[in-house]
This record gives C-alpha cells, sequence and structure tokens, in this order.
C-alpha cells in the first residue's frame, strides 16, 4: 500500500497556500520599509536645510561637518545596537567616552604620541566594557543598574583625572587627523572610520554566528541557552563590543576637537539608544539593523545641524527628538501588534 507524506505545515499548523511567501521575506519586506521610511525622513529634513539655509546647509563644509559630528556618535551606536539586540542595555557609553579621553590625553601618555593615545583610549573603553560584561553576565546584575552604576563611577574618575579641567593634545600627527588637508577625495577620515565600523558591524550582525547568536539571546535567552549557546559569554562579549566602539569613538572625539574633558559624551547614551530605536532595533531584543541606527543617527545629526543654523533653541531641538523617539515606538508597537 502506497503511502503519501502529509504536506508541511507552518509554525500553526496549517499548510500554507501555494502562494504563500516564506515568513522570511516578510520581515525582509518591512525591513525594507522601515529603511526606505528613514531615508524618506533624511531627505525631507535635507530638502527643510536647503529651503531654510541654502548656501549654509547646501555647502560643501557643513556637510563634511554633519558626517564628522554624526561618525563619534555613529560608533558608539553600532555597539549600542547589539547591546539593545541582546535584550540589554548600556548607560554607561557617554561616562565611557568620557574617561577614555581623559585617560587617553593626559601629559603621560602622550609622552608615547599616536599609539599610546589610540591604545589608551581603546583599553579603557574595553575595561570598561569588561567590568559592565562581568557585572551582567556573571554576577546576574540588572544591565540597567550595573551601567548606571559605571556611569556614574567613569564619570566621577574623569573628573578625578582632570581636575575639571580640559587636557589639550599636544601631538600633531593626531590633530593632523582633524585638519582639511587630510581628507581624501573630499572625505574627513572620522567617516571613514565611522564607515569602517559600520559595515563590519552590518557583517558580523548580519553574516556571521556571533550575529546569530546575539539575536537568539535576544528573542529568548532561555531558549538560546537549550540549544546550546552561552548566553553568559555571549553576554560579556557584546559589553566588551560596546566598550570597544566607546573607545574608538573616543579617539575620534579627541581628533575632532584636540583635547579631553571630562565633559565628552555628554547625553551619548540617550542618543545612541534613540537612534537605534528611530532605526527599528527593539528595546525587548531580537530584532535590530545597523543600518536603520546609522540613519537614525543621521537623522538627528541633520536635526541639530538644521536647528543651528536656523538660530532655533536648543529646547525646541530636544522636544522634536523626543516627538520622533516617541512615533518610531508607537510604529514598532503597531508594527509588532500586526505580525
Amino acid at each position: 500500500m502506497t503511502q503519501h507524506a502529509s504536506p508541511p505545515r507552518d509554525s500553526t499548523g496549517k499548510v500554507p497556500s501555494a502562494g504563500a511567501a516564506p515568513a522570511w521575506r516578510g520581515l525582509m519586506a518591512r525591513a525594507d520599509v522601515r529603511t526606505l521610511s528613514l531615508l524618506g525622513v533624511l531627505a525631507a529634513l535635507i530638502v527643510i536645510g536647503g529651503i531654510t539655509k541654502p548656501d549654509e546647509f547646501l555647502d560643501t563644509r557643513n556637510l563634511q561637518l554633519v558626517l564628522t559630528q554624526a561618525s563619534v556618535i555613529g560608533v558608539v551606536t553600532v555597539g549600542m545596537t547589539f547591546v539593545i539586540v541582546s535584550g540589554g542595555i548600556d548607560l554607561s557609553v557617554g561616562a565611557i567616552v568620557a574617561l577614555a579621553s581623559v585617560w587617553a590625553t593626559t601629559v603621560a601618555t602622550q609622552e608615547y604620541g599616536f599609539a599610546g593615545i589610540l591604545f589608551t583610549a581603546v583599553i579603557v573603553g574595553v575595561g570598561c566594557g569588561l567590568v559592565n560584561g562581568v557585572l551582567i553576565a556573571y554576577g546576574a546584575m540588572v544591565p540597567f543598574i550595573a551601567t548606571l552604576a559605571m556611569l556614574a563611577s567613569a564619570r566621577g574618575l574623569a573628573l578625578q583625572i582632570t581636575d575639571g579641567k580640559t587636557q589639550i593634545v599636544t601631538i600633531p600627527s593626531v590633530l593632523d587627523l582633524g585638519e582639511r588637508d587630510a581628507y581624501v577625495l573630499g572625505i574627513p577620515p572620522l567617516v571613514m572610520v565611522f564607515a569602517v565600523v559600520t559595515i563590519i558591524g552590518w557583517l558580523i550582525l548580519n553574516r556571521t554566528t556571533f550575529g546569530r547568536r546575539t539575536v537568539a539571546v535576544g528573542g529568548n535567552a532561555e531558549a538560546a541557552r537549550l540549544a546550546g549557546i552561552d548566553v553568559r559569554r555571549q553576554r560579556l562579549y557584546l559589553y566588551l563590543l560596546s566598550g570597544l566602539c566607546c573607545g574608538i569613538a573616543a579617539f575620534l572625539l579627541i581628533i575632532l576637537s584636540g583635547s579631553g574633558q571630562n565633559t565628552n559624551g555628554n547625553l551619548y547614551e540617550l542618543d545612541a539608544i534613540a537612534a537605534a530605536i528611530i532605526g527599528g532595533t527593539l528595546l525587548s531584543g531580537g530584532r535590530g539593523t545597523i543600518v536603520g541606527s546609522v540613519l537614525g543617527v543621521l537623522i538627528f545629526t541633520t536635526i541639530t545641524n538644521i536647528f543651528a543654523l536656523n538660530n532655533l533653541q536648543s529646547d525646541v531641538q530636544q522636544i522634536a527628538k523626543g516627538a520622533i523617539i516617541v512615533a518610531a515606538v508607537l510604529v514598532q508597537r503597531r508594527t509588532a501588534s500586526t505580525t
């Protein structure tokens, strides 16, 4: 007697129709819609800037400035995106940037030149990320509390190192990277570093086992553990990655400002989280996109630039950013309810 194989069924137990598209196609379609929407918002802001201040906003120097300013917070946002995708949060990124920047610009550090400043900035960032990761992954501390403690500690240590004074960089090879002579085909070195970090971040999140494990931990940590993923070690690596991005951002900020200050990185944590959210990263974890986060950074940086050129008050700017965040969260909730 011939046995016929039963037709394949989906997760609900129903037999999908012949013309039904796989679920992943729906996810990709929604991701494309989000990306196109963000590009539309960015294009609208460029039009607004071009209309309100055409000579100033569309000037090549101003556009280079916007991209340069976006580079520092953009690198931080890449690391933040990984943390949020895993279901965590990092409130200490701004303080880590401040601590790394002042530690890397002390007189003792500058005696080692360019390499000393870069190495110190990166190692301080990674060290702070290691402390966060150990407390959260192996100390079972809530990420909000652990990173909040790091925020306070790093800010306090940065203030102690500088004694409230600005530390001026005297290394020509570092300062030269912020000059126009260092631009390659009109592109500032900071923007090129940001582009490289973005590309590497995208490849890691979308094309590696590490990225898949990050999404799995954020989607359901217990299921990820049962599937053989070392959840604690994965979380440790993610906070190390966030710390590394903070160290790189601190070095970029040193190049941009030519100094180290304990006030550096102020509110970077809020800007990075906001950029990731409007880019489509879920605060609950399990979903995120590097491209969306980068577009979020560019949107916020462009808004800041337009407000500055039009001499509008910063409080109005903050209100506008808050409205964008609320709108992004509402869109996320609506999208989630329809899936």
